[in-house]
């Protein structure tokens, strides 16, 4: 009754990935589960908490957009799904939107600077 079913098309992802740019995609669970196994060597996941669910359930209130119902799901959604944290690469706990960015940003900059996303041909000691 509250689940949607969405779906990531993986002619743009493969096109990204092929031209060497990033993507952020904003997946559940399930979703980053699949990409994962699909791109095992081009994925880097990033598990996002916030700070408490007293914090999350304060947070979907203040939006004022669901109806009680939705709240109570999304808010038992979460807490199933927070044990879900240790299959990530990273953890963020989102207490300031600023950095939480920030946070997101180094994962980002360190990630392009991994040796094992060197292109096959490249040699330093070229440059």
């Amino acid at each position: 009754m509250f689940e949607s079913s969405y779906g990531t098309p993986r002619a743009p992802l493969d096109a990204a990935i092929s031209a060497g740019r990033d993507i952020l995609l904003d997946i559940d669970i399930q979703g980053a589960r699949q990409i994962r196994k699909i791109y095992p060597d081009d994925s880097v996941t990033v598990f996002v908490l916030p700070p408490s669910f007293a914090e999350l359930e304060g947070r979907l209130r203040r939006r004022g957009t669901e109806e009680e119902a939705k709240i109570q799901h999304r808010l038992l959604k979460a807490r199933d799904e927070a044990d879900a944290y240790p299959e990530y690469d990273y953890l963020i706990i989102n207490s300031e939107v600023h950095d939480s960015i920030a946070r997101l940003q180094a994962i980002v900059n360190a990630e392009r600077l991994r040796v094992g996303r060197l292109r096959a041909d490249f040699a330093p000691w070229k440059i």
